[in-house]
């Protein structure tokens, strides 16, 4: 069973034997109007129709670590354009982020992922990640775990 736990306390289910740590955080490579597209498009998590699920945690190396804020926002923002391939595919998928660094350098990640999305929206989520791992940011993953999950209807 896996867990993912908000903040740095243990897991909130005893019987889980994988724990993820990570906490919802400020959005720092986005600009007002960006945020603003993203909160108008984004879709809710938990969805009934959406009965599909992808958790990609990742872990960025110490080249990404190195660099600037300034230089980091410029590879994610104008280099990748990351946000704009993410509103490309809104309002088709649910996402949120948990941010591990900001709990610990030691986190085995810096990033957990959250994807929500319906069955017919998988062509378009996968190419999403596509795109994704094609922009410049990407040559500084280290990491990358992509572990997808159907909820079976009850």
């Amino acid at each position: 069973m896996l867990d993912i736990a908000s903040g740095a306390g243990s897991s909130s289910d005893p019987r889980a034997s994988w724990v993820l740590r990570g906490i919802t955080s400020n959005e720092r490579y986005v600009a007002r109007e960006e945020r603003n597209q993203i909160v108008a498009k984004l879709l809710d998590l938990g969805r009934p129709k959406a009965t599909c699920a992808a958790l990609i945690p990742i872990r960025k190396n110490k080249a990404w670590w190195s660099l600037t804020q300034d230089e980091r926002l410029s590879i994610f923002r104008e280099q990748s354009n990351h946000t704009r391939i993410g509103l490309e595919h809104y309002p088709e998928l649910a996402r949120r982020l948990h941010h591990c660094r900001d709990l610990s350098e030691s986190e085995p990640f810096d990033f957990l992922t959250w994807f929500e999305y319906e069955p017919a929206q998988e062509t378009r989520f996968n190419k999403l990640l596509a795109a994704l791992r094609a922009i410049e940011e990407w040559k500084y993953v280290e990491r990358e775990v992509d572990i997808r999950l159907v909820r079976e209807e009850v």
